[in-house]
């Protein structure tokens, strides 16, 4: 079904830095694609002739359309966990509650957590995820059904090979044929995996000719424990074992110092910045602007749901800006439109995808979002960029969609019982705690 957005307000996202700029215009929707933005009214009538025949009107008064969001990197299916470790640094979540409770996990328990998670996202914007976890091949599974764009991350550690080897055909083969679909590989962490494995990562990703998802110096301790056994920052040691010779998105980028950056930036290394994350585990805090400035791509990623706790990326968004203006002392870092910026043209361009997505243009995917501006958080409009940022919030996203197909409308996700998947969430969650 092709798809006419009448009259609303477009944020294209395709300005430069400090131009953001939004017009009034119609949205013509076909194929899958953006066909058409009217600013005058002159092309719209030429539209409908020619794509009229299967065709949806929006009535777009009232609304803003922009790219939808992408979240560059999160564990979907960790809804599982949501408020079961709360308020323990990493290592001691890790090891003493996430770890023994994923141990009594399975293929359907994950399913059923990307199910839970991936509804919550599109409810609240986001159109494309980058994931990372076990049984990736349920999460693409439900990716396919449900209709988002995933980039989806069969993830290893050392005691986990064996499954991972089979994970990845498995979620590859799954992934076939879809467009929507596109599949990397991901070494946990530098302290979760060996030299041998990690290598392992690199020759598969080599053979399949796909990119790397990984955490990377995210804590003070994990860079202290790889200085010891490396005498390498963890930047450092995996550009020397050649993961950087790959596509990779390193995840958090919290401890790293001006060579590191000049690493990320030389090989293209793009950064997924985790705030609320960061912050709960108290991590640290990435220096985002430092990386902007120093040429590094910074994506924004919600993380998973237990050390979040939500899959929101307005809250995100809005804890990127606040928290990098606080640890800069200026008030003046990430203006609100570099931050938008991160979420929708950053994000396209960590997943190899700059200028297909992120951006409301002719040409481009049609992966886009209704705001419903009419609310009191949006009024008096000095400025409607800033508050698209510091007010919006997931409950105005009133549209989505991927792919030029609608999953969300009015505010409701299409097709999805979601009662039903709440109580089927509660009884599985009881089940894994009694396993």
């Amino acid at each position: 079904m092709n798809i006419l957005i009448e009259n609303c307000l477009v944020l294209p996202m395709t300005a430069g830095a400090g131009e953001a700029q939004y017009f009034r215009a119609t949205v013509g929707i076909a194929e899958g694609r953006i066909r058409m933005i009217d600013r005058d009214g002159s092309r719209t009538e030429s539209f409908c002739r020619q794509w009229g025949a299967d065709m949806q009107v929006i009535d777009g008064q009232g609304k803003l359309l922009m790219p939808g969001l992408i979240n560059v990197h999160t564990h979907v299916a960790m809804t599982l966990m949501r408020g079961f470790a709360d308020d323990l640094p990493l290592m001691p979540w890790l090891n003493d509650k996430i770890w023994p409770f994923e141990a009594k996990i399975d293929r359907d328990d994950v399913a059923l957590g990307a199910r839970l998670g991936i509804a919550e996202m599109l409810l609240s914007g986001t159109t494309t995820f980058v994931d990372m976890y076990w049984y990736e091949e349920a999460v693409a599974e439900i990716a396919r059904e449900t209709g988002i764009r995933a980039v989806l991350s069969p993830c290893f550690v050392d005691s986990r090979m064996e499954a991972f080897e089979k994970d990845l055909p498995a979620t590859l083969e799954r992934a076939a044929g879809c467009d929507r679909l596109t599949v990397r590989v991901a070494p946990h962490a530098p302290y979760s995996c060996s030299k041998e494995n990690i290598l392992r990562g690199v020759e598969l990703c080599h053979r399949y000719g796909i990119g790397m998802h990984t955490h990377l110096a995210e804590t003070q301790a994990e860079m202290e424990q790889v200085r010891k056994l490396h005498g390498l920052s963890p930047i450092r040691y995996f550009d020397q074992l050649g993961v950087f010779d790959l596509p990779t998105i390193a995840a958090h980028c919290v401890w790293v110092d001006d060579d590191d950056i000049a690493i990320l930036r030389d090989k293209g290394v793009s950064a997924a910045h985790n705030p609320q994350s960061n912050m709960k585990l108290s991590s640290g805090v990435s220096p985002v602007e430092r990386l902007l400035q120093n040429g590094v791509n910074v994506g924004i990623g919600t993380d998973g749901t237990s050390s979040n706790n939500d899959l929101d990326m307005w809250e995100e968004m809005r804890s990127c800006a606040f928290l990098q203006k606080l640890a800069d002392n200026d008030p003046c870092t990430l203006p609100a439109y570099e931050v938008l910026k991160m979420a929708t043209v950053n994000g396209a361009k960590a997943i190899g995808m700059e200028g297909e997505l992120g951006v409301v243009e002719e040409g481009a995917i049609a992966d886009v979002i209704l705001i419903d501006i009419e609310k009191t958080h949006f009024y008096p409009r000095h400025n409607l960029v800033a508050n698209l940022l510091y007010c919006g919030k997931a409950a105005d996203v009133d549209t989505v969609i991927v792919d030029g197909r609608i999953l969300v409308a009015g505010g409701k996700i299409v097709g999805v019982d979601l009662p039903a998947l709440y109580a089927a969430m509660e009884k599985r969650v009881a089940e894994i705690l009694r396993r």
